[in-house]
């Protein structure tokens, strides 16, 4: 049995907002609007809205991509009835897919995982687009250390629901108690180690952490790339 460690991609590994920021200001600029950090703190609230809608399944991805522009452009006063949001919204993947930016440390955290622990193996869990996680996984070099990549576009269900983690429990062929998740989402992430029995860590914790790991029935937490090593170290160890 392998000691089998389930990371989220976006502000767990990768910067999301880094490349986001890089990708919002491009299509902008592309399509005639000046970009502000105002548009783009915007975007973000809209974004994070949309997403939480989409795992609740009240919206459909297409939706989700559509709707995030068209409220974005609408804010600049901008005709979106003339505006081809899905095209924008493929550009804006685009330009995300090659400006990956690696979370301050993750690398460094990897390599000293897979140092001491030779019967770890790393697995990306995402809700995101294929097209962009895995051209920022490559972009950044996150695919020399990662057995393989469960994109819920490819999976055709997404992060909580359980028949998510019996898909990549079932492609990993292995029993639950070699399996923990870290992410920093409590929606996506803890909520979906929870349905599915299986440990959890939330990294980089914000809010009432003791409400939420109550709430969401959280193993371990860890607040920086040193914590989570030593905390999946003694995961390992209890678990051998």
């Amino acid at each position: 049995m392998h000691h089998n460690l389930l990371f989220d991609l976006d502000q767990t590994l990768l910067d999301f907002h880094a490349s986001e920021h890089i990708a919002l200001k491009a299509v902008m600029e592309m399509n005639g609007q000046a970009f502000t950090e105002e548009h783009y703190n915007s975007f973000k609230h809209i974004n994070k809205s949309l997403w939480l809608e989409f795992e609740k399944g009240h919206i459909s991805k297409s939706q989700l991509f559509q709707t995030r522009f068209r409220l974005l452009f609408e804010e600049c006063g901008c005709d979106t009835g003339n505006m081809d949001l899905l095209r924008i919204n493929s550009d804006f993947i685009d330009h995300m897919s090659r400006n990956g930016v690696l979370m301050d440390g993750a690398i460094g955290c990897l390599k000293d995982i897979l140092g001491s622990m030779p019967d770890a193996r790393i697995y990306v869990i995402t809700n995101g687009v294929t097209r962009n996680a895995m051209g920022r996984i490559n972009s950044t070099g996150l695919n020399e250390y990662i057995c393989d990549v469960f994109v819920s576009d490819l999976m055709g269900v997404s992060k909580p629901a359980t028949e998510y983690f019996d898909i990549v429990k079932k492609a990993v062929g292995e029993p639950d108690e070699s399996f923990i998740v870290i992410g920093d989402s409590l929606t996506s992430d803890m909520l979906g180690a929870k349905n599915a029995g299986l440990t959890s860590c939330w990294f980089m914790p914000e809010g009432d952490v003791s409400k939420a790991v109550k709430e969401y029935d959280i193993d371990y937490t860890a607040s920086s790339f040193d914590e989570l090593s030593g905390i999946i170290k003694k995961w390992s160890a209890i678990t051998e």
